[in-house]
């Protein structure tokens, strides 16, 4: 425990490092806080009560029970040695303690009832207390696919976004009031931005003025990776897009926008460099006063010039605290089941340098259960604690999983250096922020398509959004014409959110025309799918590597007017699909197959419904569920 000074109090601050042992500590601290309390309320009760009989009263009665409603571990304690001191005015005697009357010949009696009730609450307190250190959170805070996370507190709202890359809509909208249970509300657009065709990377989501800026990547048609900014009134949205803000010949990518020393604007972001083998640098530049372009010349704040740092800088992020910057940015390859991804920190006094790298770098690095972590801001609650959401992928699942949404404290030591976990890699299990309890509700995701609109959380390929329509507890999905069957065209799709699950859906067979097959199946890509359908040929086991579409198994559907599919999947790579007329009789079709080829190098595999037909297709769907292995 550490004791923070202020003024008449000394307030106990538990430090949460995030280390999987820290969360029982506190519990064990707090257990012994209970005993002392306990154990003084008794002495005083049995020492004094025996020989002071005393009648009360409670001018304010209503007062005391709105005054104790709420209390928490972080209050309880200030709120008693405010009262206990003997503070006159209502403000600084929340309890109503001074405003017992006493018979004058009994004042004696009025300090003894003051410290029994003292105790008391004490107790009260600590127990509290205990609740909270109980209160844990497990990685990932956000599971599945979210890489590249950023992150922002707007009052007790904190508010998210990340890489949404080849699939629509652009840039998922994430909220939380207590920073490890987040639901998606929107995205930043829902259709993709009319100058770019591709690779949506790395969203920065800020406030400046008053206003909520996104600052993002995509590809130019027919040019380069740029970095461009879309703004809005609220975090939420609307956003509205300003297009490219630069865009360098080797390709701009990474931004995030930091105020000077004198409170002016700058775009941070890193060149491209290494896609052509040379040298990396993060720039920074100043910005307009609405922050939407570029001014003056860009400086070059620093490089990857260490070992660990491998072929590149990137995924800046700085934080201004006291007198320094500190830049949060990430070293060494990204993605992929190769690699070596890696958090470091550098600072500096102002903002264009010069900066110094922590002799620590990297200051986080992967463990047995987390590896490449990196990539993602800081962010500051009510309280000054210092939270870094980033991305990591798990060691079971990997590239299949993705790289999901990670959360540590950031603690920063005696020497002004900041560290995450005592160097130990992410955080496997850590003391919740606002001592909530993390629900895993999102650990699963359902869809009986008996609402007024399609859920926030499916996803698109970028450039085939289907058409969706939900009409009577039922999902209309088509798409357009196709050449061939290359490539899947109608897709509607969610990430994967654990390693082993169970995916399932129901067709309504009775309206699916002759031409055209409607299936679950998991997808990396367009080209790169497996999955099972059914149509005018019977159930299909089908899969496509790199556009080679291949008939792994074929039998007779199940007669009726509806049929469930089923995929389970163990370690995240290892696919069996069924089928049944009731959801709870399955016939298994083909034999369990591998599919490493299917993550792309920066995202992880979707499980999609599919339509499929030689023009124009349509089927309907009744229901979709996405679950833990566990829950099945």
């Amino acid at each position: 425990m550490t004791i923070k000074s202020d003024s008449k109090f000394a307030i106990l601050d538990r430090r949460k490092t995030g280390s999987g042992d820290q969360p029982q500590e506190n519990a064990k601290n707090a257990k012994g806080a209970v005993f002392f309390s306990a154990s003084f309320v008794f002495f005083v009760a049995s020492s004094v009560v025996p020989f002071c009989p005393v009648s009360l009263g409670f001018p304010q009665k209503n007062r005391l029970k709105p005054a104790l409603t709420g209390l928490n571990s972080h209050n309880t304690m200030l709120i008693i040695l405010q009262s206990a001191i003997g503070n006159r005015n209502p403000a600084g005697d929340p309890l109503g303690l001074n405003s017992l009357r006493f018979s004058p010949r009994l004042s004696i009696m009025k300090h003894f009832l003051r410290g029994l009730f003292i105790g008391i609450l004490l107790a009260s307190g600590a127990a509290s207390a205990l609740k909270g250190a109980d209160a844990t959170y497990e990685n990932p805070v956000l599971p599945g696919d979210h890489p590249d996370p950023s992150i922002i507190r707007v009052g007790a709202d904190y508010w998210a976004t990340c890489t949404s890359s080849e699939w629509g809509p652009q840039f998922p909208l994430l909220h939380s009031r207590d920073l490890v249970n987040w639901q998606q509300t929107g995205a930043v657009f829902t259709n993709r931005p009319d100058w770019a065709v591709g690779n949506f990377w790395a969203p920065e989501i800020s406030r400046f003025k008053n206003r909520y800026h996104v600052y993002y990547v995509g590809r130019e048609k027919h040019g380069p990776l740029a970095v461009a900014v879309a703004t809005a009134d609220k975090p939420e949205g609307p956003y509205t897009d300003h297009g490219p803000m630069v865009a360098q010949p080797q390709g701009s990518i990474d931004p995030s926008m930091c105020l000077d020393e004198n409170g002016a604007p700058y775009l941070i972001w890193k060149d491209d460099n290494n896609s052509v083998g040379k040298t990396t640098t993060i720039w920074a530049q100043p910005m307009n006063d609405a922050g939407t372009k570029l001014t003056g010349a860009p400086t070059a704040l620093i490089h990857n010039d260490t070992d660990w740092e491998g072929a590149l800088v990137e995924g800046p992020y700085i934080l201004r605290r006291g007198d320094w910057f500190y830049l949060f940015y990430s070293g060494a390859g990204c993605c992929g089941s190769g690699c070596n991804y890696a958090l470091g920190v550098a600072r500096s006094h102002s903002l264009l340098g010069p900066w110094e790298k922590a002799p620590a770098n990297p200051i986080m690095a992967g463990n047995e259960r987390w590896k490449c972590p990196g990539h993602g801001s800081v962010v500051t609650d009510e309280r000054g604690r210092y939270w870094f959401l980033h991305h990591a992928y798990p060691a079971v699942g990997g590239i299949f999983t993705g790289r999901e949404g990670m959360l540590e404290e950031v603690v920063f030591e005696a020497n002004d250096w900041p560290t995450i976990n005592r160097g130990m890699g992410p955080v496997i299990r850590g003391n919740s922020p606002y001592e909530t309890t993390q629900t895993h509700d999102d650990l699963a995701f359902v869809d009986d398509f008996k609402g007024p609109a399609l859920r926030p959380d499916w996803q698109w390929p970028q450039d085939h959004k289907p058409n969706c329509v939900l009409n009577h507890g039922q999902l209309i999905l088509s798409g357009e014409d196709k050449a061939g069957p290359e490539t899947l065209t109608t897709v509607l799709a969610h990430f994967a959110l654990t390693a082993d699950y169970t995916a399932t859906t129901v067709i309504d067979t009775a309206h699916l025309a002759a031409e055209t097959s409607a299936g679950l199946a998991v997808v990396g890509d367009l080209q790169n799918a497996v999955g099972l359908s059914v149509g005018h040929d019977g159930l299909v086991l089908w899969r496509r590597d790199h556009g080679h579409y291949q008939s792994l198994a074929q039998t007779n559907a199940p007669s009726g007017d509806k049929l469930h599919l089923r995929l389970q999947v163990e370690n995240g790579n290892q696919f069996h699909f069924a089928a049944g007329t009731d959801g709870k009789t399955w016939q298994s079709v083909g034999e369990g197959s591998l599919a490493q080829n299917l993550p792309p190098w920066d995202r992880s595999v979707r499980i999609a419904l599919t339509v499929e037909g030689a023009r124009t297709t349509e089927a309907r769907f009744n229901s979709f569920q996405l679950v833990p292995a566990t829950a099945k």
